[in-house]
């Protein structure tokens, strides 16, 4: 949402625009009417909505059309008055300023496409509305908002006047809904369906009474009394054949009561739904609801917390429909419909252990969120705030997934650890089976980092994300052990480290090096290789 609203008053000479600001500004008709009046700043805390509000008047006798421009410019929302009494002013509306102000653009040269306020002023003079020709405007230009008329003299609708400019940009209509189509946007849709499908706790498809009241109460902070879940579904029902379902609401009445909301002028109240879940006015999420606000210190690492394992066990129980412990495809897709991307694709999917179907299993979900917990962070904050962590039955802080470990110099003092999760880089030559071996072990509480043999340098071989290393050497190769060994006199002697044999279904051969394998890991204080 914004932080404050810049408002203008354009329209031909003499309509009241100056009036009108007096008049919001002192409560009365001003006696002594200047030609312009300076810029005015409504403070937060007396306007509806707590924004500040910038109320610019423009005089075309004392300022310039580059002037009127640059104001239409800097505008949020733009209020067109004319005179009731006075016929030329409204044919002005359409022959000149709405034209002028549909040419605003951005630095980009993009159209703005600005809110715009139809406002007849002097109502008092007239007994003849002229609604009826403003409806017959609006219908033609979408940028066209709202219409009103009102009276400076009798300070009358003033106040809802500056209340719809200020309303028409802190609630865009736009982004939600479509006059052309009558219909909510794809963005609006595919956000509230999010937002369905986060609050239907049960995922049988239908909101019942409890969710529902739990969904209300999270957005307005009051639940629904029980004649007003009535009167809802008794609406969802008179008019949609397929709103309820069970005595629940299902995703189709929930679409359509947005709708009516757009359809009444009621744009603060999805407004209002869509922020809570995190949306911004372009209908993504924003940075700052995905944004746990955690430090990490460099030599510290993450792993998903219980609350956060929880989080994802219970999100996998809610999708494994079948209860095989295991998400076929169309689980898997489900599982991550609430999100815009599927972020594990065929080559993270055919790394992992999966079931004789090819389907992945809750060890590997879980193992997969690990992981990616522990070398992004930020990542799992995003995804699980598309996932709706913030909007459990707690309203957990998006922090509470995570558990930030201690420093690893201050464990390597004590000699002793809390962290589940370790870092093992494992480095040999071509052909050694470096990949056999990280896929023999899948599943476990470690990162196993698979180090290309042509990127290995000193700065790797040190790093103090690394806990251990692990040194890969082809027993049947005499030429192995030796390539190896070259690497371990780079490691500084605060690394862990490994050797290990592979290919142990192969003859054991004498390497070409000074000392072998054994007698060097003795020489070393290494443990024997494995």
């Amino acid at each position: 949402m914004k932080k404050d609203v810049r408002i203008l008053l354009v329209g031909e000479e003499e309509v009241g625009k100056t009036s009108l600001i007096l008049s919001l500004v002192s409560e009365e008709f001003p006696e002594d009417v200047p030609c312009c009046a300076e810029e005015i700043t409504i403070p937060a805390d007396v306007t509806p909505e707590k924004i500040p509000t910038h109320i610019v008047d423009y005089s075309g006798l004392e300022q310039t059309p580059e002037v009127l421009e640059e104001e239409i410019d800097k505008a949020d929302v733009v209020c067109i008055v004319y005179d009731v009494t006075r016929p030329d002013t409204i044919e002005k509306i359409e022959s000149y300023w709405i034209p002028l102000i549909l040419t605003s653009v951005d630095d980009e040269g993009t159209p703005q496409s600005k809110p715009i306020i139809l406002v007849g002023n002097k109502s008092d003079l007239s007994e003849q509305s002229t609604m009826d020709t403003l409806v017959t405007i609006m219908s033609r230009y979408s940028q066209v908002k709202t219409c009103i008329e009102c009276s400076a003299k009798l300070v009358k609708n003033i106040s809802e006047m500056f209340f719809y400019a200020q309303k028409a940009v802190l609630y865009p209509e736009d982004p939600l809904y479509s006059q052309d189509t009558k219909e909510l946007t794809e963005l609006c849709t595919n956000a509230l369906t999010r937002i369905f499908k986060i609050c239907d706790v049960g995922g049988d498809g239908i909101l019942d009474d409890k969710e529902l009241n739990n969904f209300q109460y999270q957005c307005f902070n009051s639940p629904l009394e029980e004649e007003e879940v009535l009167e809802v579904k008794n609406c969802v029902r008179r008019n949609t054949h397929d709103g309820l379902k069970n005595n629940g609401l299902t995703l189709t009445g929930f679409l359509f009561l947005h709708k009516l909301f757009m359809e009444r002028g009621r744009h603060e109240t999805t407004w209002t739904v869509l922020r809570k879940f995190g949306y911004g006015d372009d209908l993504d999420l924003r940075e700052d609801y995905c944004d746990a606000g955690l430090d990490i210190p460099a030599s510290s690492t993450t792993e998903l917390s219980e609350l956060g394992r929880d989080f994802f066990t219970r999100l996998f129980e809610r999708c494994d429909r079948d209860e095989d412990s295991a998400l076929s495809p169309d689980e898997l897709e489900d599982l991550f419909s609430l999100c815009p991307t599927m972020p594990w694709d065929k080559e993270v999917l055919s790394c992992i252990q999966t079931n004789d179907k090819g389907w992945i299993t809750f060890d590997s979900y879980i193992a997969l969120w690990v992981l990616t917990t522990y070398l992004d962070s930020n990542r799992v904050f995003t995804w699980l705030s598309y996932f709706g962590y913030t909007h459990g039955e707690l309203e957990s802080q998006l922090s509470t997934a995570v558990t930030v470990t201690r420093s690893k110099d201050v464990d390597l003092a004590k000699k002793q650890t809390s962290r589940t999760v370790f870092r093992c880089n494992v480095i040999g030559p071509p052909g050694s089976g470096r990949t056999a071996f990280l896929q023999g072990h899948v599943n476990r509480s470690l990162e196993l980092c698979e180090i290309a043999w042509n990127q290995i340098d000193n700065e790797l071989l040190n790093s103090k994300k690394c806990d251990v290393i692990c040194f890969l050497y082809d027993q049947s190769d005499p030429n192995s052990f030796s390539k190896v060994l070259e690497l371990h006199e780079n490691v500084l002697s605060g690394v862990p480290c490994l050797f290990v044999a592979t290919k142990a279904d192969r003859p054991v051969v004498q390497q070409n090096c000074e000392v072998q394998p054994s007698m060097y890991c003795t020489l070393n204080n290494l443990p024997e290789p494995v």
